[in-house]
């Protein structure tokens, strides 16, 4: 039990932050478990992915009882998704990720300083997204290729084409559930139960517990502070993960 608990207070704070912003699970379970807890990429990947798989279906099922989903953006948004995270899975193992990770942490940091300033200029002008499905294509195809995407790639360009903050996070996090029982799919089958480790079950625990708060979190908080939270989440990880990679 001392051996789990680290992980389940990681867990814990990734999958709170992540249902209350549509984003970050990966990022920040990934982040933690590689840099403080010493997990090795490949195992913290598996495990992530893993993981996923349950508390995704958690705290979809909790934004759906709080009435945070748009199920018209839902379907233009799982199908995509679906079908970019199964290629990206099945070109994984011949592509280095590594290379292309910077490029698309950097964009994604612009991406966070524009609704930094959305945020700092007030209250955002509601709009229908235009571009959806090759938004979830390309973000299910990031997500499966490195370790994680989905919630930064799709939750901000939503935000960006003037989405409501609470039911692209809501959307956003029940489909996920769908993209991310594919790619755990496709892990099992290659990696067999090599995926399900301390780590894993540590933060399982932790995810599973945090699941119900995200839901309420997104549902209560008005649309300046959430996007300016995304926005700040956004840029930060970004930064990191560019300063990490160009050391």
């Amino acid at each position: 039990m001392t051996s789990l608990l680290p992980f389940i207070a990681v867990g814990f704070l990734a999958q709170a932050i992540d249902g209350a912003l549509g984003m970050a699970f990966g990022v920040v379970n990934s982040t933690l478990l590689v840099s403080i807890m010493g997990v090795s990429p490949a195992v913290a990947s598996a495990s992530v992915h893993a993981v996923e798989t349950f508390t995704t279906a958690a705290s979809g099922t909790s934004h759906v009882l709080h009435r945070n989903v748009d199920w018209r953006l839902f379907r233009r948004l799982v199908i995509p998704g679906l079908i970019g995270g199964a290629l990206g899975a099945y070109v994984l193992a011949g592509l280095d990720a590594g290379v292309a990770k910077p490029f698309v942490m950097a964009y994604l940091a612009l991406v966070g300083l524009y609704l930094l300033y959305r945020a700092w200029r007030g209250a955002p002008k509601l709009r229908e997204p235009r571009i959806v499905a090759p938004l979830g294509f390309i973000g299910g195809f990031l997500d499966a290729v490195g370790g994680g995407g989905w919630g930064p790639v799709v939750t901000s360009n939503l935000l960006v084409q003037g989405a409501s903050p609470r039911s692209t996070i809501g959307t956003v996090n029940t489909s996920e559930f769908f993209l991310t029982a594919t790619i755990s799919a496709t892990f099992i089958a290659t990696m067999g139960f090599a995926a399900f480790t301390v780590a894993t079950a540590g933060i399982l625990i932790g995810g599973l517990a945090a699941a119900p708060f995200g839901a309420v979190i997104a549902k209560r908080v008005p649309a300046r502070p959430l996007m300016a939270l995304v926005g700040a989440l956004l840029t930060i990880t970004s930064g990191y993960t560019i300063w990490s990679a160009l050391r």
